[in-house]
């Protein structure tokens, strides 16, 4: 099955900058770059809002994720606040990425600087029907780390 193609328009902010792309050809997520006029510091432990300088329009079904970059997480402490974070399809407005800072040193964010990844995901929006009690499963109730997976 093929991918829908997905309409971007370039922002003012964004003029100059690569649109989000694909840093190989196996990459889920497209990079995305900071379309800030000015560097951003970002202290320990603050976050900002960076804009990227464009906007997308999704097909209905689809949403993008806007995800982390493994290399500012391990080398900067630096992530994505709400990740994924998600842009719905009806959203038309500019993408921004809300960076948080866990490192001990403060982190510059610079014109063009490659902050996040933006994976475009299909879901489904089954409705809601409530019921008095749920079918049993093997693991019932059994919450964090009842299968195993953390050990105390």
């Amino acid at each position: 099955m093929s991918a829908p193609a997905i309409a971007i328009m370039r922002l003012p902010g964004g003029a100059g900058l690569d649109l989000p792309r694909r840093a190989s050809a196996g990459a889920a997520g497209f990079d995305l770059c900071a379309a800030v006029a000015d560097d951003i510091v970002i202290a320990p432990g603050a976050r900002a809002l960076v804009p990227t300088g464009f906007a997308i329009a999704l097909p209905e079904g689809h949403e993008a994720q806007v995800r982390p970059r493994s290399g500012l997480a391990l080398r900067h402490g630096v992530t994505v606040l709400n990740s994924p974070g998600t842009i719905d399809p009806d959203y038309r407005g500019e993408i921004g990425v809300i960076l948080v800072n866990h490192g001990t040193v403060p982190f510059r964010v610079a014109r063009g600087d490659r902050i996040a990844q933006m994976v475009i995901a299909r879901f489904a929006t089954p409705e809601l029907e409530e019921v008095s009690a749920l079918p049993d499963t093997a693991r019932g109730a059994g919450g964090f780390g009842s299968t195993g997976g953390v050990k105390s």
